[in-house]
């Protein structure tokens, strides 16, 4: 692959480091709105439908799509594609009704819900173990924006994770959860028409939709490139079987109380709904701008691909055809783009964590040196500090990651699901519908999962990723149902707790009367404010020294990002209801 000019590194510099900057500039400008833990949190409950939808989007379109997921669809082609159909599965189940409820749960961490449903004990089991997968899963994302930036730059890969890790943890710090939302918002604001842009120029050089499919024919890939594979091609990857696994995993990973905190900010059960759909419609759509650029680098790059000095060459993919393709001024944007996938999914897996220790740890462990219970400001400051140590693990990790051989992320990603996270998603989405089981079952049902995951673990033949899914979620399943036989056990305390938790969950959220007034407005030209001044900057790079047709991919990705800057700005300067919003007027 041909080194970049002089020219076009400043200028890829230029873009990130002004990227950067308006992160750090949100989480300052954002922090005005915490008060206190439900606010710093999860927005006090005022975050509106359109922020919360893009923020759940872009946390699952994170930059492992970009590498991981593109590796394999260099690799298997349309295979893929079944990874993100079962993501947007997963959100639409979200739609239909399990959004609203977990909106109507009225917590701040998802441990609080769990101690709702079954105690203290099943609560600190949930905590602990959470905060671990995590902070693997925000590890893994990190890493995989090193291997982008590595690709592009050729840094070195532990000094991106440490320097980008360090700006994550630095607005998510200052900002809270509203920091985390509207950066969110802005990152899928550039991601969506810059992936557009990519796929659209990567079907012009291969001559159309009708020219992709002819050359696959031509290479000889029309085997490897079927939606469904034959199990012996791709090591029992990409077939029936493994299709039916991922939904499973991914239907039962997005819609289990483990996940329920996507929606606590959201301000009810109505704009919850709207929330899950538009993250649905948004997966649908992306799904088939980032999948078509890899394909294109196994047919027209897949010498420069291979070229990549990193441990699997094919997770380069996207990124070399972006960098083939893109006018000059745009590489930098695609590596902004690349740092707002992996960014919303760091953010909030450090927001999360620390919210789990501030609420749900730390109390119990100071009351049990016999300390009186922490004031709510000084809970704020201490999950400013944890958000830090946090981070600080966040960033072990990705370096880890970054020194392990033989595996790519992609696999990564799903062994970690398959043998942590579906053992722990299980009990969390049957606790749902099932009402009469012990306050025991969860635990039970989780160490019954992570059983199998240990023989797999120290199996000498490696399980099939199917295998995993399905053994798994078996064990978890048999041993949750089956404990209803000992629910006459249970204390009739714990029955009220139950019910209690059944009520609360159906009942729906009166928002003036338990939140009280809204931020709608100034979310509007804050939020606005921020996109206007970053379309502007995008449009500004048409000045760079490129011919027409580069000019105008430039305008589409920065007129886009302004048209919808000042969409936002107008409908809060001009709504007739401003007077009521309760920052506004501050």
């Amino acid at each position: 692959m041909p080194e970049p000019s002089e020219l076009s590194r400043q200028i890829d510099y230029l873009v990130i480091g002004g990227y950067l900057a308006m992160l750090l500039a949100v989480g300052f400008v954002l922090r005005r709105f915490n008060r206190d833990i439900s606010d710093y949190f999860r927005s006090g409950c005022k975050a509106t439908w359109w922020l919360i939808g893009a923020s759940t989007f872009i946390q699952v379109f994170s930059a492992w799509t970009f590498t991981g997921a593109a590796g394999m669809a260099f690799e298997s082609g349309w295979s893929v594609m079944i990874l993100a159909a079962a993501n947007a599965m997963g959100f639409f189940f979200n739609f239909l009704f399990l959004a609203p409820w977990f909106r109507q749960l009225r917590a701040i961490t998802v441990a609080q819900v769990i101690e709702m449903r079954f105690g203290l004990a099943t609560q600190q089991f949930y905590a602990w173990l959470g905060i671990v997968l995590q902070l693997l899963y925000s590890g893994v994302h990190l890493y995989t924006l090193a291997i982008i930036v590595a690709t592009v730059f050729n840094f070195d890969i532990s000094v991106v994770i440490v320097f980008v890790g360090a700006v994550v943890v630095i607005y998510s710090t200052i900002g809270g959860n509203w920091a985390v939302l509207a950066t969110d918002f802005l990152q899928a604001l550039i991601l969506v028409p810059l992936s557009a842009l990519v796929a659209i120029l990567c079907l012009r050089e291969v001559g159309g939709v009708g020219g992709l499919f002819e050359m696959i024919q031509v290479q000889g890939l029309s085997s490897d490139y079927r939606l469904f594979n034959d199990p012996h091609r791709f090591d029992q990857k990409f077939t029936y079987v493994w299709a039916v696994a991922l939904f499973l995993k991914q239907a039962i990973g997005y819609n289990s109380m483990s996940v329920s905190a996507r929606y606590f900010a959201v301000k009810d059960g109505a704009a919850a709904r709207k929330a899950a759909l538009l993250a649905c419609v948004l997966m649908l759509i992306s799904m088939f701008f980032w999948i078509i650029p890899p394909i294109t680098a196994r047919l027209l790059f897949a010498a420069d691909v291979n070229a990549v000095d990193i441990q699997v060459p094919a997770e380069a993919s996207f990124v070399v055809a972006s960098m083939k393709l893109l006018p000059l001024g745009l590489t930098g944007l695609m590596v902004v783009a690349m740092f707002a996938a992996t960014m919303s999914s760091t953010d909030t897996g450090l927001n999360r964590n620390a919210a789990i220790f501030t609420r749900d740890i730390f109390p119990l462990l100071w009351r049990l040196i016999r300390r009186s219970p922490l004031q709510s400001k000084t809970l704020l400051v201490l999950g400013k500090v944890y958000s830090l140590g946090f981070g600080c693990a966040i960033i072990a990790f990705a370096l880890y990651f970054s020194k392990v051989e033989g595996k790519g992320v992609f696999e990564i990603v799903l062994d970690l699901g398959a043998m942590l996270g579906l053992p722990l998603a299980v009990p969390m989405l049957l606790a749902l519908f099932l009402r009469r089981v012990p306050s025991w079952a969860a635990i039970a049902s989780v160490v019954a999962g992570l059983f199998p995951s240990l023989v797999a673990f120290l199996s000498i033949e490696p399980w099939t990723f199917q295998q995993k899914v399905f053994t798994n979620m078996a064990a978890s399943t048999v041993v949750f149902v089956g404990s209803a036989l000992l629910w006459s056990t249970a204390s009739d305390r714990y029955r009220q707790k139950v019910n209690h938790f059944f009520k609360t969950m159906l009942t729906p959220v009166d928002f003036a009367k338990e939140v009280g007034q809204p931020n709608d407005l100034s979310q509007l030209k804050i939020v606005g404010g921020f996109a206007v001044g970053i379309g502007l900057f995008i449009c500004g790079l048409m000045v760079l020294p490129n011919p027409i047709d580069g000019r105008l991919s430039i305008l589409f990705v920065g007129g886009f990002v302004l048209v919808v800057g000042l969409s936002l700005v107008l409908t809060g300067v001009f709504s007739k209801s401003s007077r009521h919003s309760g920052i506004d007027s501050k």
